[in-house]
């Protein structure tokens, strides 16, 4: 029996060369180094040569598998290489297109002022509470020591609903503030109480500045050694955070509310050259909003006793607010649902503030 290694090496590389792919080498293998594959044959049948003859040639077979497997790995190599960049061009993202506008959608300035001013108030203790829109006459005047013939009582100023009679209902009227879920508040919680009431109120005006239906965010403090001092560095704290300064110069006019004693009106240091506002630089100055010291009368009317517990009580325009921060001209745009003003003052809903985040970067 006579065997040609370098011949068989040399048919065998060339069929590993040309194998087009996994499969095709894997049969090429096969063929070759399996059980009943040819190199596996010839090594049977060196048992019929000579001596001298079966050791050269078995050496020689041995030197050509070692060959063919190197071969048959470095082919390997080669057609997954290329089987992976096939699969990779089939399946690629072009990573140069513009993302696609998924989110639309904008968070009206309103919602991001008392997202800010919740986390704002939070981060000092004061929690959320809020109440109906559709108030009675205690809580919405009597219970904050507004008599019968306040101003604010009188329907120019005030929505009343109607009656079963058909005429106005005296105690049924939108809330004109959220100071009555500071009475609710306080009718049914035990001091000590640190709480804020953002939500929509209702008064009869319409101009530039003014609204039938706008929002405000009140805020109590009730305990037994609460101060002006307090009052003064809460609103000290919060103006601070708000407008984003590190000081923002506060004046504390005297002023007369009939559910505070004493009160002030506030007033944030600003400048307004070049007709550009500026808040917390200048020598001039604008009303942001009315505070005091919860009066006595308020106090009784919930069942709280003046004698042992007294505390501080604010409210400000959610609106005036965002105008102020935001650079918002006019009030009536706030609600005159124009896309276009939405997307320029509106916020992405990545931007909102929350007591976890804090304030948006």
């Amino acid at each position: 029996m006579s065997i040609d290694a370098d011949a068989l090496k040399t048919e065998l590389l060339s069929q590993i060369e040309a194998a087009p792919d996994l499969a095709a080498l894997d049969g090429v293998r096969v063929s070759a180094l399996g059980k009943k594959g040819r190199i596996t044959a010839a090594m049977k049948g060196l048992g019929g040569l000579d001596p001298e003859a079966r050791k050269a040639t078995g050496q020689a077979l041995n030197a050509v598998k070692d060959a063919l497997a190197a071969a048959i790995d470095a082919r390997k190599d080669v057609l997954e290489t290329a089987e992976m960049n096939t699969k990779l061009e089939a399946e690629r993202i072009d990573v140069t297109l513009p993302v696609r506008p998924e989110q639309r959608g904008k968070l009206h300035p309103i919602s991001q002022t008392i997202d800010e001013v919740v986390a704002i108030f939070g981060a000092m203790g004061l929690s959320v509470r809020e109440g109906p829109n559709i108030e009675d006459g205690f809580h919405n005047f009597t219970a904050l020591n507004m008599p019968p013939e306040h101003p604010a009582r009188q329907m120019m100023d005030t929505f009343y609903l109607k009656g079963e009679d058909g005429e106005a209902d005296m105690d049924r009227v939108l809330r004109t503030h959220t100071s009555p879920v500071q009475i609710r508040t306080m009718q049914s919680e035990k001091p000590p109480i640190r709480i804020i009431a953002p939500g929509r109120t209702y008064r009869s005006d319409y101009d530039a500045t003014h609204t039938p239906m706008f929002h405000q965010v009140e805020g109590l403090v009730i305990d037994k050694d609460i101060n002006f001092g307090h009052l003064k560095g809460c609103l000290q704290e919060f103006c601070d955070a708000y407008f984003e300064v590190d000081h923002v110069p506060l004046r504390f006019r005297p002023s007369y509310f009939p559910f505070t004693e004493p009160s002030a009106e506030v007033d944030i240091g600003c400048s307004r050259k070049g007709g550009e506002l500026k808040i917390g630089a200048g020598d001039d100055w604008l009303e942001i909003l009315g505070s005091g010291m919860v009066h006595p009368r308020v106090l009784d009317y919930c069942g709280i006793d003046p004698e042992e517990y007294q505390g501080f009580a604010f409210g400000m325009g959610i609106e005036r607010i965002a105008m102020l921060k935001y650079g918002i001209p006019d009030l009536r745009t706030f609600y005159e649902a124009d896309v276009r003003w939405l997307k320029h003052y509106g916020f992405a809903p990545i931007e909102v503030a929350s007591l976890e985040r804090g304030l948006t970067p």
